[in-house]
């Protein structure tokens, strides 16, 4: 026998005038340097299962159980056929991530003009983001949360974004075509109650270039971008931004002003691994670092952020980068420089 309707009523003003229960989410974003030499190279890689890197990256990923993980080094392909077979091995470690998104990235892309004015075209340096084929070392987004609407900022042009720093470093005819994101910049909508927009990016690094600084003023600017695009509702900005507030080189204006914005909140991600082992000559907290250049150039540096709004309830954050010795550091060590870094957000409620 069915309800009656009074009482079908009932319970469900019952059930609207109670309060919504809290959810906490992690929210992650990591840089696994899972990028090849050639398209398809690290599918094959996934697929044989022996790759030591690529298993390293699925331990630290398990280990670290984000509900919402951004990949910013990692190959794009047309028909997301690496990104599935990742998400398949991370199934086997425990981890399922029904939801995948990959947008073509400006890495690769060709742009049929001379970008770095040697006279050459159709090079690395002349694709809107470096890369030697489609979608190297491209961007993607696992989830366990259904993904809503996105918006793609990658077309914009560089010299659309205002107060730019452009200067000499691009032609007339290069500016009309470069665009601002090396990588990509995208507005992404995680579906929890309410919409919690993702607002992810991976910046060039600001090296590689020369006295006209090209990518270190390109740098700048893909950070500032997200000064001028943060949205009304709740969000997450998080990224590879390739700069550290205060060592190593970049113009470090960029990264300081988005810190210092009082739309967001810094929940200052630590870990042991960075504490042990931090540079003499840097002058931030090594604690704070989340990559290590096994070369010792340019050392430890903070260049990936997980930064929410500041309206949204932060009840946890880390580095994933255990100290020596530590369970961890080893995988941490073998899947990349770079570390994975997380954010507890309570969601609702």
């Amino acid at each position: 026998m069915g309800l009656k309707p009074a009482l079908l009523t009932l319970f469900s003003a019952a059930a609207l005038a109670s309060p919504a229960v809290a959810e906490t989410l992690r929210i992650a974003s990591f840089d696994p340097e899972l990028t090849r030499k050639g398209p398809g190279l690290l599918l094959r890689d996934i697929r044989r299962g022996k790759d030591p890197q690529i298993l390293a990256a699925a331990m630290v990923i398990a280990e670290v159980n984000p509900d919402v993980l951004l990949l910013t080094g990692f190959d794009w392909d047309h028909d997301r056929a690496a990104l599935r077979a990742f998400a398949q091995l991370l199934a086997r470690s425990g981890v399922d991530y029904p939801h995948l998104l990959s947008p073509q990235p400006n890495r690769g892309m060709a742009s049929g003009a001379d970008l770095d004015g040697d006279g050459k075209l159709a090079e690395a340096d002349d694709s809107q983001g470096w890369g030697s084929f489609t979608g190297q070392n491209g961007m993607a987004i696992l989830s366990r949360i259904p993904l809503g609407e996105v918006t793609d900022y990658g077309p914009t042009l560089w010299r659309d974004l205002p107060g730019h720093l452009i200067g000499e470093a691009l032609t007339p005819e290069a500016a009309a075509v470069q665009r601002l994101s090396s990588g990509g910049h995208w507005d992404v909508e995680i579906l929890t109650q309410p919409p919690l927009h993702l607002l992810a990016f991976a910046a060039t690094a600001p090296v590689f270039d020369g006295p006209e600084d090209r990518n270190g003023r390109r740098n700048h600017d893909e950070i500032a971008f997200w000064r001028t695009h943060l949205p009304d509702a709740p969000f997450v900005l998080a990224g590879n931004a390739n700069l550290d507030p205060q060592d190593g080189d970049g113009r470090h204006e960029a990264i300081r002003a988005l810190l210092a914005d009082s739309r967001l909140t810094d929940p200052l991600p630590r870990s042991d691994g960075a504490e042990a082992a931090p540079d003499p000559d840097h002058k931030g907290d090594p604690a704070l670092d989340t990559a290590d250049w096994p070369d010792g150039k340019p050392g430890n540096l903070r260049v990936t952020y997980v930064l929410p709004a500041r309206r949204l309830a932060v009840t946890g954050s880390g580095v994933f980068w255990p100290a020596k010795g530590q369970p961890g550091s080893q995988a941490a060590a073998a899947a990349s420089p770079h570390k994975l870094v997380w954010v507890d957000l309570e969601i609702g409620g």
